[in-house]
């Protein structure tokens, strides 16, 4: 069983899902915006080819451990960022805020983890998501996946991403002035792992499969 597809955690301002084929328009929707594919260095995809990359997601996974989409020497671990006041209770898809994913790509030392988040909707931004997004995936991560390295490549124009991160402990580690891109990175040792568990006590692990089924209905 691959371990997060049917993992919830939920915090105070936001609910990490797993990427379904119900989150793909809405994120498709997202991804045209220019603005996002310049801040996520990506290019637009049709629908077609989301549905095709959520599918891989899913069904094309290297490891017995991650949801991932296979990545060059590594695999790909992601959420779906909800508003935790609109879900459970909203549809997922009027809920979606955004996704945070966390990158396995480092073949001679595992206990590495690119993340990124992004916020897609511009309502959502400056009030708290993004962060408590960040640290329910590193919390994450360290606890269920042994990261203890992460590391960040931000646009150098994202200042306000770039602001977040430092105030989660990373520190600027390198500036690519081709690419025009920071990366930071943050090591967990015995007191960053106790500060990080700490900022996430708060977290409800949930089963995916039981918070969307409908009350009263049981499997046969």
């Amino acid at each position: 069983m691959k371990i997060n597809q049917d993992v919830v955690l939920r915090g105070k301002k936001v609910t990490l899902v797993p990427y379904t084929p119900a989150h793909v328009p809405r994120y498709h929707e997202w991804m045209q915006s220019e603005e996002l594919q310049r801040l996520t260095a990506s290019e637009p995809l049709s629908l077609e080819q989301e549905y095709e990359m959520q599918r891989s997601w899913r069904d094309d996974a290297d490891s017995e451990h991650l949801e991932c989409i296979p990545r060059e020497g590594g695999s790909e671990c992601t959420f779906i960022v909800l508003d935790s006041e609109r879900w459970p209770g909203q549809a997922e898809e009027n809920s979606m805020v955004g996704d945070v994913n966390l990158f396995l790509t480092n073949t001679e030392d595992p206990t590495v983890g690119e993340i990124e988040i992004m916020i897609a909707e511009p309502s959502c931004r400056g009030r708290g998501f993004g962060k408590e997004a960040t640290l329910l995936m590193m919390a994450y991560g360290v606890r269920k996946l042994g990261i203890t390295k992460f590391e960040a490549k931000i646009g150098q124009e994202n200042e306000a991403s770039i602001c977040m991160f430092k105030k989660l402990h990373f520190k600027e580690v390198a500036v690519n002035s081709i690419f025009q891109e920071v990366t930071l990175m943050l090591d967990v040792g015995d007191q960053e792992r106790q500060w990080l568990l700490e900022q996430t006590n708060h977290v409800e692990e949930k089963s995916y499969t039981e918070l969307k089924q409908p009350a009263g209905v049981l499997d046969t």
